[in-house]
């Protein structure tokens, strides 16, 4: 793994080992099938989305790529997990979609697309990297002047460890173990200040309640454990 990269190796390798069952509802990746549809109203209602070039950064197994495809986006999706992205590939050419699909990472598109992208989309990738500052960063180079970026996350609270991770991982088993790490859960305060350091003004923090036992999802509420964050650069419109 080139060091340059802002990624940890032993988390890619725990993701791409789970690619063949990414598109299975009732296996491990089973929570993303529960929050893909309130993720995709979220950007619904501060994006219009037909028309709308995309960057999906971290796109796993494409839930969300091919989400924005069927709203009429023209989506560039990218992830590190060979595995992933050929899952993605041949889920999307079953379901007759266009999606740019790629094993690159944030790096390379940002040296090669910077300022393409309207709305770039990055769910549940930010407390995998060892260097959140710099993904912020390379996320914002992506945009173009007033282009909109949507994360999704979970807090650092006691309850989000309670929760998400001795309950999600340990107790419930909803999620595989060793999938999150306290540590690295990341506060809105902070994605915020990581924000206008890189140009980006944060517009938005909402809740994502999901019930555990009925594996349903809603936006609302506190963010005391998962969230939605809309930032937007900071020359576009106020």
């Amino acid at each position: 793994m080139n060091s340059s990269l802002n990624v940890d190796g032993a988390e890619l390798g725990k993701f791409d080992s789970l690619a063949h069952s990414c598109w299975d509802p009732a296996g491990p990746f089973r929570t993303l099938h529960a929050m893909n549809p309130v993720r995709l109203a979220y950007l619904r209602a501060r994006v219009g989305l037909a028309g709308c070039e995309v960057a999906d950064v971290g796109c796993g197994g494409g839930l969300l790529a091919e989400s924005l495809a069927l709203a009429g986006a023209r989506v560039t999706a990218i992830d590190l997990a060979p595995g992933m992205i050929e899952v993605a590939r041949l889920h999307a050419a079953e379901s007759g979609l266009a999606i740019g699909y790629g094993v690159e990472s944030l790096e390379a598109l940002a040296a090669r697309s910077a300022g393409a992208f309207e709305l770039v989309t990055c769910m549940e990738m930010i407390e995998h990297v060892p260097d959140p500052v710099a993904l912020i960063a390379q996320l914002a180079r992506l945009l173009r002047p007033g282009g909109q970026l949507v994360l999704s996350t979970i807090n650092r609270t006691p309850r989000a460890f309670l929760l998400a991770i001795v309950g999600a991982e340990y107790l419930a088993r909803l999620v595989p173990r060793g999938t999150h790490e306290y540590a690295k859960l990341v506060r809105p305060s902070e994605l915020a200040a990581w924000g206008r350091a890189a140009g980006l003004v944060l517009r938005d923090v909402s809740g994502v309640q999901f019930d555990p036992l009925s594996l349903e999802c809603r936006l609302g509420g506190r963010p005391q454990i998962n969230y939605l964050a809309h930032l937007v650069a900071a020359d576009g419109p106020a």
